[in-house]
């Protein structure tokens, strides 16, 4: 059984493959956490929860001075009762008072996994891959319950958690804040590894250790962010890639985040993570309830490469769904860095016969074709086509691009609206706004207010309308701005605090109806590049466009970052023009073919300006790139050397069944009379002797792992190598 309860000790225990975590009912119904980590047999209290006096730790139960919440690790605790740490969730009375005190109830323990109603999550395909044990806190005096939920998955280190906050009370409740999670180690020997950064420069890895007190990261951006990503991982001081414990967290979940730690006075670490309390608040009348987003907890003893494995192996098979869950992903052309705003039908007909004569399978018409749109001032929410750009219309385009046997693909912005543009003449007050203050812009646009149904409808209306009109195939669904001024004509005063958390719903509620309606499409999120990469996305769009910076040398930083929890089918990454557009640097073909072949790969260059023998390198880029795009795509990925600690870069794919591996590794810079580069790999069967073509040699699996391999020495600053190993 995945899931277990002593009722003589009054104690859970959820196990998840090889990871346990343990929980217990004490003193009249609270829910104390024990245990978290490496698979055990059975829990007979060897750790027990200990009490001592504590000054200043008041105590709930008056004839009890050894117990208190102060000191207790807790599943959901609350601030007000004699716990002064972090809460997972605060609720405001009408008196005004937030004052509560939840009390376990019942439990029911399920085979599967629930659905989330109007949010995504990991899902399960057959009972049999996971259960579920649903607790039942209660407040008899205010009529609040709570049901948390814990999803154990049989086959993976996987553990999910949300929180269901049902109103079934006679007077109005207000959520001041609702945590997906909490969790309370009872020591504080750990480093935080967090994914920081910003348009252009997303998820650069930052390691440091707890300090007492709070640390926390978060978006109050009205999305998950460039600047902070909704994961965290604890890890132990000599944790490293292959060895050592790793805690990670991810919030599944687009909109306003914040993760918080807490070391506290008795050395006690404190985990809590779910939507952004920060300018939240949500109006719980009687018989409403409240979901909280998914957190998934994933836990390795072996190093942050299982635990990054783990994650990719879940959401690749068991978050992203739909046709294209598991099949390999078409190499593209987009003409965005080619033309921006200025081309017509000939021009892009030129872009995508090239691309096919050199072997790329789908073009994708970038911003631009609609509307007015000659700049990013004009024509967002304007969803028909330009007539002085594409005369023919946009069907025509797309039967001349499928006449020469390549799929077309097309750029939307469907959250947004220009102030320049019919949409917004007619219904000005359809944008997130507030009443007699002014609308900040962003990019010289305006968010569409999608906490309502109207707004929602239309846009649905509209981008159906295009994708129905010509055999589309690709969508890339771009958001450029973040939140500002956020309010609601429609909302009352009391739920103006509403509007953040509304609209990621909303959003939520527009792509499921429309990769739903749209089954064949396959669609890649964005946000200026990777400021939405977060899961809540990858339900609905199984990759995402990881950086707008096409950089090679940027992006070893923003992929291998991004390896930390999302898997590799789900970035897209393209070969770009140099200098490069978004930092001026000169790097050779070969380099920035060896990193966006590190992804879902893609070309974003005029081809029809490429030399004769560049052609021919992306010819062999591309046919390359579909003998081993599987392994790519759907490999497991090994992170080898960190382009954060060096001035080398190494990352290797391999099979499930071990028989083949893509090994690369890319150096910066060059230096006079440098050293020997060598390098150890990983993941392959010690056993089993692999031949490495372009070496010409076979080594066993052993020997390249223990021993290592030699890169050869190549002049010059940003080069690298990729190889293929095959198992004889």
């Amino acid at each position: 059984m995945a899931i277990t309860y002593n009722k003589e000790t009054k104690t859970f225990h959820v196990t998840a493959k090889d990871t346990s975590y343990v929980m217990q009912i004490i003193n009249d119904g609270y829910l104390a956490h024990l245990y978290w980590g490496k698979k055990i047999n059975e829990y007979n209290q060897s750790n027990q929860i200990q009490y001592r006096d504590r000054g200043f730790s008041p105590n709930p139960v008056s004839n009890d001075r050894t117990f208190s919440l102060d000191t207790l690790p807790q599943e959901y605790p609350a601030y007000g009762n004699t716990d002064f740490r972090t809460p997972a969730y605060q609720v405001q009375l009408e008196n005004g008072s937030t004052i509560t005190d939840l009390r376990y109830e019942s439990h029911t323990i399920v085979k599967g996994k629930p659905v989330l109603f109007g949010l995504p999550a990991a899902y399960v395909e057959s009972e049999e891959e996971a259960e579920t044990l649903e607790l039942l806190l209660v407040d008899d005096v205010i009529g609040l319950k709570v049901k948390l939920l814990y999803t154990a998955y049989a086959d993976l280190d996987v553990i999910t958690r949300s929180a269901h906050l049902i109103n079934e009370g006679d007077s109005n409740l207000k959520i001041l804040k609702a945590a997906s999670m909490n969790v309370d180690f009872r020591d504080h020997q750990y480093e935080m590894i967090t994914l920081y950064g910003a348009h252009e420069r997303e998820r650069f890895v930052n390691r440091t250790g707890l300090r007492y007190g709070v640390q926390s990261i978060e978006s109050r951006r009205g999305t998950s962010s460039h600047q902070q990503n909704p994961f965290f991982a604890l890890v132990r001081e000599d944790t490293r890639e292959n060895h050592g414990d790793a805690y990670g967290i991810n919030l599944v979940y687009s909109g306003n985040f914040q993760a918080s730690v807490e070391v506290d006075q008795f050395d006690c670490t404190r985990l809590t993570m779910g939507v952004n309390s920060f300018d939240f608040t949500w109006l719980l009348e009687p018989g409403e309830s409240f979901q909280t987003p998914e957190v998934v907890m994933v836990y390795s003893s072996t190093g942050l490469g299982d635990m990054s494995r783990t994650f990719h192996k879940l959401y690749r098979t068991r978050l992203c769904r739909g046709e294209f869950r598991d099949q390999t992903r078409p190499i593209l052309i987009n003409n965005w860095e080619a033309t921006y705003f200025d081309f017509n039908e000939d021009k892009i007909t030129d872009i995508a016969r090239k691309g096919k004569d050199l072997g790329i399978e789908l073009f994708v018409l970038d911003d631009g074709w609609f509307g007015k749109r000659d700049d990013d001032n004009t024509s967002l929410g304007d969803w028909f086509v330009d007539k002085n750009k594409l005369p023919n219309g946009l069907e025509s385009l797309v039967d001349k691009v499928r006449d020469m046997d390549m799929q077309f693909g097309l750029w939307f912005e469907p959250e947004m609206v220009s102030e320049n543009s019919e949409l917004f003449r007619e219904h000005p007050d359809w944008c997130i706004h507030v009443p007699d203050r002014k609308k900040s812009t962003g990019r010289n646009q305006l968010i569409l207010d999608f906490s309502r149904k109207e707004v929602c409808d239309e846009i649905i209306n509209r981008i159906s309308a295009i994708l129905s009109s010509a055999p589309i195939t690709y969508v890339k669904w771009d958001m450029n701005r973040h939140m500002t001024e956020a309010g609601s004509a429609t909302l009352p005063a009391e739920r103006q605090r509403e509007v953040a958390h509304r609209f990621v719903l909303g959003v939520y509620r527009v792509m499921d109806e429309i990769t739903s309606k749209f089954p064949h499409i396959l669609f890649e999120s964005c946000s200026g590049g990777g400021g939405r990469f977060d899961p809540g996305m990858l339900y609905y769009m199984p990759q995402t466009w990881t950086s707008d910076n096409t950089d090679a040398i940027s992006r070893l930083k923003i992929q291998y970052g991004t390896s930390l929890v999302y898997p590799i089918s789900s970035m897209g990454a393209h070969v770009s023009d140099v200098p490069n557009h978004q930092v001026k640097r000169i790097t050779s073909l070969e380099m920035r073919g060896h990193v966006a072949m590190s992804g879902n790969l893609g070309y974003e260059l005029d081809l029809t300006k490429m030399t004769e023998q560049e052609q021919h390198d992306v010819i062999d880029q591309v046919n390359y790139y579909k003998e081993i795009r599987p392994l790519i795509q759907f490999g497991e990925f090994y992170r080898l050397l960190s382009p954060f600690k060096g001035n080398e870069t190494a990352w290797m794919f391999v099979s499930e069944d071990k028989t083949e591996a893509v090994f690369a590794h890319f150096k910066v810079l060059d230096e006079g009379n440098s050293p020997f580069l060598s390098t150890k790999l990983q993941g392959l069967d010690p056993d089993k002797k692999y031949t490495i073509a372009e070496l010409g040699a076979s080594y066993y699996g052993d020997e390249l792992m223990n021993v290592g391999v030699n890169i050869p020495k190549v002049q010059g600053d940003f080069t690298s190598v990729m190889w293929r190993l095959k198992a004889e």
